[in-house]
């Protein structure tokens, strides 16, 4: 049987240390594959004025699956700043090219697991009635609809006559009509039915294969009535087919309340692009935080795998890197989920489990050290070092 090919795609900072270190454990565990590098990120933004080359998306659309490192963004004018003197004022216009990848390949359904790993001294705990510590089971997995939203890009300073013609015609628009057009930014929210039930769907879906018995919707419909009530209509709609799954539904902000008072009880969530991503990422503080934060970003064809953490551009360069590659790692092992390698998934899955749990390795995060050079005499492993206890447990 011939060898898969996953685009590898190590991207800016931290991304270039963490995703080599997760190679390494998919073939220990014994995944072949042929790994294709790709060009994404800062430098190709800097050098071509562009940071998803056109030959990026070429190899995506070829093998259909990627592994995907790290990404730094940067504002407007920061961005235009950067770019080498022959781009400037060529109409270069910087866009995250994860998002990029998104859109392009209308990764729609975003995947990201928040789940307790027993041993972990980053876990969350509380106390309990009689003043007791509690380290409560945290196991809930975000739906993020990752294509629409606050995130699908169509927005505005100084809109045009057209755009300013249209919000015209809403009332509650009145409160804005005497702002001068250039002091006016515009940013839109769109939702559409097709995908909201999509996101839904894949939402019970996942929860009845999985036996969660909850599916929470996580919106704003109180005050966002026409986007987020969609959403929850649908959910509404889609949970008549799962008589056994209980459909909740919580407002973002007494959800962020209820986070860390009963995070326990709650098994599938879905949301909105925006909402989605500041719930996975309240989530994943409850677990270990951003470094054992993955997802997946899921289409009809296409599969693109991430941590949630950002590029560290100041960690990137240090000897020995001290940054934490199980979020990159558990990013890699939901890529083997969608390609159907479920041993080799779940092998990886305890492989980290058992290191965690064990505690004779840790990086810096971990024991709750500063980020810095001096992080590895206070105690803390490399990254590699981490990465060779993971192999380790999978040869046990």
């Amino acid at each position: 049987m011939a060898k898969r090919t996953v685009v590898v795609m190590p991207g800016d900072g931290i991304g270039k240390v963490v995703l080599p270190e997760a190679l390494r454990v998919l073939e220990a565990a014994g995944f072949e594959a042929n790994w294709v590098e790709a060009d994404i990120g800062w430098e190709f933004w800097v050098t071509e004025g562009n940071p998803l080359p056109q030959r990026t998306i070429d190899l995506l659309a070829e093998h259909k699956a990627a592994l995907f490192g790290a990404i730094t963004s940067k504002p407007k004018d920061a961005a235009a700043r950067e770019l080498a003197p022959e781009l400037v004022d060529a109409g270069h216009v910087y866009y995250s090219p994860i998002v990029g990848l998104r859109q392009h390949f209308d990764l729609d359904v975003s995947i990201r697991p928040c789940r307790t790993f027993p041993g972990n001294p980053l876990n969350f705990i509380r106390r309990g009635p009689l003043g007791e510590v509690e380290e409560p089971r945290v196991d809930t997995v975000i739906f993020r609809q990752n294509t629409e939203g606050l995130y699908g890009g169509v927005e505005w300073t100084d809109p045009p006559d057209q755009v300013w013609e249209a919000l015209d015609t809403h009332p509650k628009f009145a409160a804005f009509r005497s702002v001068p057009r250039k002091d006016l930014a515009v940013s839109t929210r769109i939702f559409t039915r097709a995908k909201c039930r999509r996101i839904c769907e894949e939402a019970f879906s996942y929860a009845a294969a999985h036996e969660y018995s909850n599916v929470t919707v996580c919106e704003k419909p109180n005050v966002i009535r026409e986007t987020s009530g969609m959403m929850l209509a649908e959910a509404r709609d889609v949970q008549q087919g799962y008589p056994g799954i209980q459909l909740w539904d919580t407002n973002i902000d007494a959800q962020m309340m209820w986070l860390t008072k009963n995070p326990e009880d709650y098994g599938v969530i879905v949301a909105g692009n925006m909402f989605g991503d500041i719930i996975s990422d309240g989530f994943a503080g409850l677990v270990g935080g951003l470094g054992f934060a993955a997802s997946a970003n899921i289409g009809r064809e296409v599969g693109v795998f991430e941590p949630t953490h950002g590029s560290a551009p100041k960690y990137e360069a240090l000897d020995p890197s001290i940054v934490n590659p199980i979020a990159m790692v558990l990013s890699a092992v939901l890529m083997l989920d969608w390609l159907g390698e479920t041993e080799v998934a779940n092998r990886v899955r305890d492989a980290v489990a058992a290191v965690v749990a064990n505690g004779a390795v840790r990086t810096y995060d971990m024991l709750k050290l500063r980020g810095g050079p001096q992080a590895v005499s206070q105690g803390a492993v490399p990254t590699s070092k981490m990465t060779d206890a993971i192999i380790q447990a999978l040869e046990r």
